[in-house]
């Protein structure tokens, strides 16, 4: 019976009496932990507490997050951001750049303030590998319809349509952009993209000369140019509708020259892979003209003598 007593609940008449008197006093004491005068100290408080202990640990974390520092350029986090999309987002950006319309603006439409290096890095390296291949093909297709064409592989062509496609998505965008940072400080309305929004437009505009390359090993002249000012056409429209929105705000003699310079350089790009890369095979060597033939001594006549010369 003792034991049963000891286990009952017990009223602690001292421990009320101070609740009753202080409602609103709070004493914090360990769970099970016996004060001096061998009474349990009772815990009170309004429930308030856990709402300020959440708001300092998420502010803790917030804090924690701040200080992350970000990595520098020269380590691979620094550019994996760069590369972050997906198949989707790829081919709607290509679907962008094949079917440019006025007021539909490349980069707040399609980019969305996340543009990405990974579709203009490998449009770049395929369509260098295309036009190295294809004017490999180009000259033993004409070998086999005319033997007397000498062919030899020319690998160095990919060096060059490397160097020369990457040098222009990454010199001719940062020239633009330097440019209009310059605009902006003469003229405040002038809101230039950012360096890779105009790499990345730059990139995927050159998407459509992909299939215009595979289209020019087609052996009819008239039709490769054709081929070639259709592709020339959309890849620099889809330029001047973007960069519109920028230099519209700008004066118009600088907004013509501008946009005018930019389709020169691109139809200079265009016009000078066409020469280089499918250069006009040779003309067959003409037949040599026949040389008038001596004949033997044996064959001449003889001499006719003076004397019996009437």
């Amino acid at each position: 019976m003792a034991a049963a007593d000891e286990l009952a609940f017990h009223e602690f008449e001292e421990a009320s009496n101070l609740l009753a008197e202080t409602p609103d006093a709070v004493t914090t004491s360990g769970s099970g932990q016996l004060t001096p005068q061998g009474h349990v100290a009772v815990a009170v408080d309004s429930g308030g507490s856990y709402g300020a202990e959440e708001e300092v640990e998420e502010s803790d974390k917030t804090a924690l997050l701040q200080e992350k520092q970000q990595p520098g350029f020269w380590t691979f986090g620094y550019y994996q951001s760069f590369f972050d999309v997906d198949t989707c987002q790829v081919l709607d950006r290509i679907k962008g750049s094949l079917l440019p319309r006025p007021g539909h603006n490349f980069v707040r439409h399609r980019l969305r303030n996340r543009p990405d290096l990974y579709g203009p890095f490998w449009i770049c390296a395929t369509l260098a590998f295309v036009l190295a291949v294809t004017g490999n093909l180009t000259l033993v297709l004409a070998q086999r319809r005319d033997p007397s064409i000498h062919y030899s592989p020319q690998f160095h062509k990919v060096t060059v349509a490397g160097v020369t496609i990457y040098c222009y998505v990454w010199l001719v965008p940062l020239a633009l952009w330097g440019f209009l940072r310059w605009r902006k400080r003469v003229r405040e309305r002038v809101g230039p993209y950012t360096f890779l929004e105009t790499v990345c437009v730059y990139g995927y505009s050159l998407f459509v000369f992909i299939p215009t390359v595979v289209l020019w090993l087609i052996p009819v002249p008239w039709l490769q140019w054709l081929f070639g000012a259709l592709a020339l056409a959309l890849s620099a429209a889809s330029l001047v509708f973007t960069l519109w929105p920028v230099v519209r705000e700008d004066t118009r003699l600088v907004a013509a020259v501008l946009l005018s310079t930019v389709v020169l350089l691109h139809a200079l790009l265009a016009t000078g892979c066409k020469f280089y890369f499918f250069q006009p095979l040779p003309l067959e060597p003409l037949a040599p003209p026949p040389q008038a033939t001596s004949l033997p001594l044996n064959l001449l006549p003889p001499p006719t003598p003076r004397s019996q010369v009437t």
